[in-house]
Parts: structure tokens; sequence; C-alpha cells
């Protein structure tokens, strides 16, 4: 087996137990964090900014039960949601059955190239292992029409650093070092954000968001 086929063997089996974790908590991460009314009013505030400024098809990429992706829609937007873990999309479907949904992997999307004016990944880059991250990023760049815009959220800490999550390992990343990430696949980081949480939040772990233009 070349290094390549290993590589994309060893991806594939770790996304396969990625998704086999959540969709063993699928019911408990939709009662605990699976309503826009459940999350913090500066990410809706944030994630509902972008998606006004965004013109063209949106991708929520990494959609869980669909939440962030209903608030894309805003009842006229063009919108789909990907996601690895089949009950978080039966979830998504059931609660919003006029919204697209597809089982799909964030390294491989469904979509042609330049088809997307933009991509919500919030949160969806955490599991990946720090050497894949530009891979995933490229894969982002691609689908991405130019001028299209990418929202990233994650967890601010010691960059590349893993953490034991809830689910399985989970990584650190700090903006300037996504930031750099961001411009080796062709993109300019436009906003930066970082932030610790407040008490009810889901997580106590620091927050950040980053929006990036793909350079045309």
């Amino acid at each position: 087996m070349s290094g390549a086929q290993d590589l994309a063997k060893r991806t594939a089996q770790g996304e396969a137990t990625i998704a086999t974790a959540y969709d063993s908590r699928a019911d408990e991460y939709v009662r605990l964090g699976g309503s826009i009314d459940l999350m913090d009013a500066r990410d809706v505030a944030l994630i509902s900014r972008w998606r006004d400024a965004t013109p063209g098809r949106l991708l929520d990429a990494g959609c869980g039960p669909g939440h962030w992706t209903d608030l894309l829609h805003d009842g006229r937007r063009d919108v789909s949601g990907v996601d690895i873990a089949e009950a978080f999309l039966a979830a998504a479907q059931s609660r919003y059955p006029h919204l697209s949904f597809a089982n799909a992997s964030i390294r491989a999307l469904p979509f042609a190239d330049a088809s997307v004016g933009g991509i919500l990944a919030w949160y969806s880059l955490i599991h990946t292992d720090p050497a894949e991250v530009p891979a995933v990023l490229a894969e982002f760049a691609r689908v991405l029409a130019p001028d299209g815009s990418l929202l990233l959220g994650f967890f601010v800490g010691e960059s590349r650093a893993s953490f034991a999550h809830a689910i399985t390992a989970a990584f650190f990343w700090t903006a300037d070092a996504l930031a750099g990430l961001l411009t080796d696949a062709g993109f300019e980081v436009v906003l930066r954000e970082e932030r610790e949480r407040e008490p009810g939040e889901m997580s106590a772990r620091p927050h950040g968001a980053l929006v990036a233009r793909r350079v045309p």
C-alpha cells in the first residue's frame, strides 16, 4: 500500500470513528445544543451578519443537527448541510424537511468547483488532525467561488495541541496559526474574533472565529 493510500485509509477510519461516536450521543447533543435558542447570542449575531453579507449558495460544512443550517436559510436562502454522522443528519432532516442535507466528508465535498458563495464551518475542524487541516482548507477553496467567504469557529488554545473532548481527541488553534494556513490555501482573513466564555455556554473553553475571503 502506498503512503497516499495508507493516509486515505487512516483518514476514513478516523472519520468513521468520529461519526459513530457522535451517532451514539446525537440525542444528547440535540437536547443540549441543537437549537438556536441554546446558542450564545454573540455567535448567532456573527453568523447572521456573515450570512447577510455573503451572496450565493451557502454550505454548512459539518452541520450537526441542522440548527445553523436553518439559520443560514433564513426562510429564503439556498443552503445545504453536510455531515458524517447519520444520526445528526436524520435529526436535521426530520426537524428541517425544507432543507437539503447529505452524508459527506468536509475533505471531499459533493459540490462543483467555484459553486458555493459561502461556507460555514462552525467547530467542524476540531477533530481534524492539524497535519490534515491544509487539505480541508484547500477543499473549501475549491468549492468556493472567487470572493466567496468562509466562516470558521474553533477552540482557542496552544496551537495544534490536543485535548480530551467528550467525543474523541480535538485540537486547539490560535487565530494567527489558522490565518497562516488560510493564506496558504488562497484566502484573505478579513475578521478575527477571540473571547472567553460566559456562564451557561455549552463549552468553557475559549472561543475563536475567523472570516476569510477566497482570493480570485
